[in-house]
């Protein structure tokens, strides 16, 4: 089939060809988001049909289309097109309304079609309307679908934003156009949706298998790894639940645009799919290991999820929440192996992650300083920052200082040989914790500062000190 010898109409499709995602995955989450406990009106106006659906979220919840993850290689091509004078028109199965919108922002388009009233704009009835509009073969359709393949029979050039496969078939319904890699797909891209790296956070479910002095003992151990293998699955179920929940706020932010549901690398509807098995699949295994262990999880899991859709945007409730949820992971280690934690080292925990949690917000409200915009998304202006550092130096020093009458317990001295060398480790975190808030008070820490010890060469020495110490002070007698 021959290309014709004039530039007819281009015809651009919208959800998962011009943008990333899905305008009305986009809509679903940022309602749901916003409005957790109003989700059974999701199912309501689904019942009345799709294009109810579309109407009611955009009417609801309607997107920031400028925010929107936009296939840069196509929108460059279309750019070129009109500039050429030729006629573009964007055809969408989204609302009218939000394909407007688009338009508006875009300013590319003459012409745009999208759902109303009863049409669902979509494969066979998007066909119908172009033909009746341009006529058999009257323009050219950009699609990544297999519903496309309904409106490329009737076009004269098939342009695909998709894989090899599908373009071959768009091929054999309409002369070969251009063809433009897919933005998602990428397995890669949902193992970095998945944040594995973070992980390394439900060591602390160790804790209490050291502390109890039960490494040798093969089932506390054993009951130790499947808890945490258990949160870990937990964390990752969680991990996508909040970047879908906050994927606006993230589209703004410097750093976290480039996590995967923000820049559009992965769709919104894996995440919604995924996380629900990851949750349940923790909480089998969970409960599995200890029904004391599974209720744990399952506290976590209420807790994170209250977290991303609501807890996140209280100031100072979300810092006393992340410290919480850093404390959990300890009371799922003791919970695993069934021992009894000190009131101290729970204290400890409270205070010493409620100050790590604040070095994360102080970080955050030093980039939004630095770039001069008002808002951080969890209800912190920048001017608070000073605030929240005193804080956070304040929660520091009294961890050390918990910490101290952790040492000092009767209860920890009959664990160790020589439990007065513990008093050794104090200096060594006090040291780290000034060093943390110095790096936080000049705007050089990175954003987690679990992940930043982690690599820090200096926190890596200051946590085997403190290693060496506990070591020797059970296993030697002064």
């Amino acid at each position: 089939m021959e290309l014709p010898p004039h530039p007819l109409p281009l015809v651009v499709d919208l959800d998962g060809t011009l943008i990333a995602n899905d305008v009305l995955l986009e809509t679903a989450s940022r309602f749901i988001s916003q409005h957790p406990l109003r989700g059974a009106n999701v199912v309501r106006w689904l019942s009345a049909g799709k294009v109810t659906l579309k109407r009611e979220l955009w009417s609801a919840a309607p997107v920031r289309v400028d925010r929107l993850q936009y296939h840069p290689e196509l929108l460059a091509w279309l750019n070129q097109e009109r500039a050429t004078g030729r006629t573009m028109v964007l055809a969408t199965a989204a609302d009218e309304r939000a394909a407007q919108a688009v338009a508006d922002h875009l300013g590319i388009f003459d012409i745009v079609l999208g759902s109303h009233g009863d049409t669902n704009l979509r494969a066979a009835q998007k066909a119908d309307a172009l033909v009746a509009r341009f006529g058999e073969q009257g323009f050219e359709y950009v699609g990544n679908h297999r519903d496309d393949l309904l409106v490329w029979r009737h076009a004269s050039v098939a342009h695909v934003v998709g894989d090899g496969a599908l373009s071959g078939q768009a091929q054999a319904a309409a002369a070969g156009g251009r063809t433009f890699a897919p933005k998602q797909g990428s397995a890669r891209q949902l193992v970095k949706a998945l944040r594995p790296h973070q992980w390394v956070k439900n060591a602390l479910i160790f804790i209490p298998l050291l502390a109890a002095h039960q490494v040798a003992d093969v089932g506390s151990l054993l009951a130790a790894v499947l808890a945490f293998v258990a949160f870990s699955i937990a964390a990752s179920s969680v991990y996508l639940l909040n970047d879908i929940a906050d994927v606006e706020n993230d589209r703004d932010h410097p750093t976290k645009r480039f996590r995967p549901f923000a820049a559009g690398t992965v769709s919104l509807a894996v995440g919604w799919a995924l996380w629900p098995v990851l949750a349940l699949g923790a909480l089998v295994l969970a409960f599995g290991v200890s029904p004391l262990l599974g209720l744990v999880v399952s506290v976590y899991l209420v807790i994170t999820a209250a977290y991303s859709f609501a807890l996140k945007r209280k100031p100072v409730v979300d810092v006393l929440t992340l410290a919480m949820l850093y404390t959990i992971r300890i009371v799922a280690g003791a919970a695993a192996i069934d021992v009894e934690l000190s009131e101290w080292m729970l204290s400890f925990s409270v205070f010493f992650f409620l100050s790590l949690a604040l070095v994360k917000r102080v970080s955050e409200l030093h980039r939004t300083r630095l770039s001069n915009t008002t808002t951080l998304g969890r209800g912190y202006r920048p001017d608070d920052l000073e605030l929240l550092s005193s804080y956070g130096v304040t929660t520091s020093v009294t961890s050390a200082l918990v910490f101290t009458l952790f040492v000092n317990d009767p209860g920890t001295a009959r664990l160790y040989e020589s439990p007065e060398m513990l008093w050794a480790s104090i200096p060594v975190i006090l040291a780290w914790l000034m060093r943390v808030w110095l790096l936080a008070h000049r705007g050089e820490m990175n954003e987690d500062p679990i992940l930043f010890a982690i690599r820090d060469r200096v926190s890596v020495v200051c946590g085997l000190l403190i290693v060496v110490i506990f070591v020797l002070a059970t296993f030697v007698t002064v």
